[in-house]
């Protein structure tokens, strides 16, 4: 039996609430999902000092409504550069882990508990490779129908190098093999 994967759960991360300024005490805002343009969640957060507070309801299937609200301990760690980053700790009873992203699925807690796996972990090694490949690709401002884009201007040749490395790597990785012996 798989595990479910990460998108098919609700997120709540903690960089996009860093970003937002939702992390900043005495803020309170409500957050919701949508799935093709419909409102399919919704929580409402509570900063404090150290601190958010969850508060939603959820149900299984036809069972009635259950009001959840709970503390999530924000863990702040100094970047190399100045500034702070934040942290979850994960709810879960027993966990505790330092994590960026809690996923909802009754309670918030990180993919661990909820025994998650991340979608290109079920991808074939060919296509997880191709994935790669057109990520370097769109990087440099390319698209994968004008092939390798040219160095853009600013760029180190030596980092444009790394990055045709890469991309003649993960080029070469994303034939699958049955295709490669049916060739050659």
């Amino acid at each position: 039996m798989s595990k479910d994967t990460t998108a098919s759960y609700y997120r709540l991360d903690v960089r996009w609430l860093q970003r937002k300024g939702l992390l900043l005490p005495g803020q309170s805002s409500p957050l919701t999902w949508s799935w093709g343009g419909e409102r399919c969640g919704s929580i409402r957060l509570r900063s404090e000092i150290d601190r958010v507070i969850l508060s939603y309801s959820h149900r299984h299937y036809d069972e009635s409504w259950e009001a959840e609200e709970y503390p999530v301990i924000i863990e702040w760690t100094p970047c190399h550069y100045g500034g702070s980053r934040a942290w979850f700790r994960c709810p879960a009873t027993g966990c505790g882990r330092r994590v960026a992203v809690l996923y909802g699925a009754g309670i918030y807690a990180c993919r661990h508990c909820h025994q998650l796996a991340y979608e290109s972990q079920r991808e074939r090694p060919y296509r997880r490779a191709l994935g790669r490949a057109q990520a370097i690709i769109e990087k440099l401002g390319g698209t994968w129908a004008e092939g390798f884009p040219d160095r853009p201007k600013g760029m180190h040749h030596r980092t444009y190098r790394r990055l045709l490395e890469k991309y003649e790597y993960a080029e070469a990785r994303s034939w699958p093999s049955r295709l490669l012996k049916s060739v050659f």
